[in-house]
């Protein structure tokens, strides 16, 4: 019974602890950088198009070796979600301010930054379909056009 007890002490620390770390994000503490954020889905789009890479090597290999597979399809899986994750938890929820309708100029920079944040999740869900490494280098398009919208009104 005490093993029992101290089992379930553990699990509701643990998922407390993770709560608090993907939660800390949205606390308005300022150390992120959105440049930082820019690169890290840079890099991640890198790991994506190299985990491509592999699973359709390895997929061609004589003999298969499906844990090497699903360790790189994995990995793709992984880094297209935190492209995701950036895109949806720190620019669209935190950092891309809504405008108003009446600041013309505000308003339409807004939706060009939300369009382009949109396709970025679009064609990371789509780079967890598949290996099209086409989905992979839209991501990019999208990022530097919002880069270029954002980056005009925000210190770079």
């Amino acid at each position: 019974m005490k093993n029992m007890a101290k089992w379930i002490l553990l699990v509701i620390l643990t998922v407390s602890i993770v709560a608090t770390a993907f939660a800390h994000c949205e606390v308005p503490c300022g150390i992120y950088g959105d440049e930082t954020r820019v690169e890290l889905i840079k890099e991640h789009v890198k790991t994506v198009e190299k985990s491509m890479d592999m699973i359709e090597k390895l997929s061609k290999a004589k003999k298969i070796d499906y844990n090497q597979l699903v360790r790189w399809i994995n990995n793709k899986d992984e880094h297209a979600e935190k492209i995701q994750d950036l895109a949806t938890q720190y620019f669209m929820f935190q950092r891309i301010k809504p405008k108003k309708e009446d600041d013309t100029e505000a308003y339409e920079t807004y939706l060009l930054q939300l369009e382009n944040m949109h396709w970025i999740t679009v064609y990371a869900m789509k780079c967890k379909q598949g290996t099209n490494q086409e989905n992979a280098k839209k991501i990019l398009e999208y990022l530097n056009v919002f880069e270029e919208s954002y980056f005009e009104e925000h210190d770079h």
